[in-house]
């Protein structure tokens, strides 16, 4: 079942990938005592995430700063070293955390895995964007399959 509001961000290692080389981080500990806005993508240097999800985020987070929001993460099943290249080929800095869920275990707790098994893309996370504030969500907006809607970064803002 997919993670809904007042529910806690499960505890899971996965990897940050940083300007140092990739970082051990538990999900957990990283939402603690802060708003953070996380939005999850089917997979880094993939079309529509490349071209609008993630751009979008960076483009945003001057106003979702304004808006409370401690921290901005764009998560995918990825290895970190391929989130490290996605970051370092969009240009980003420190304005999104880039966490790599190279074995969907995240993904799998918060119940937003995706079979792309046919499409030879394997358990994929789906296209989602959520608020947390202290480790707990307080909004999740999951795209129905091929639609970039309610995760962007506009959407997110308008919730605030």
């Amino acid at each position: 079942m997919t993670i809904q509001p007042g529910q806690a961000i499960p505890s899971v290692k996965v990897m940050q990938a940083t300007a140092e080389g990739p970082k051990e981080v538990d999900t957990a500990e990283f939402f603690k005592g802060r708003t953070v806005v996380l939005f999850g993508v089917p997979g880094a240097f993939t079309p529509t995430c490349s071209a609008k999800h993630l751009p979008g985020f960076v483009t945003q987070a001057a106003a979702l700063k304004a808006k409370g929001v401690d921290a901005i993460a764009c998560m995918a099943v990825n290895d970190a070293f391929v989130m490290g290249a996605w970051a370092k080929d969009q240009g980003i800095t420190d304005e999104v955390a880039m966490l790599a869920d190279g074995s969907a275990a995240f993904t799998r707790a918060m119940g937003l895995e995706f079979d792309l098994t046919a499409r030879g893309l394997g358990i994929r996370s789906q296209r989602f964007a959520l608020v947390a504030k202290d480790g707990k969500v307080t909004h999740v907006a999951v795209e129905a399959p091929g639609a970039f809607e309610v995760s962007k970064a506009e959407a997110i803002l308008g919730v605030l």
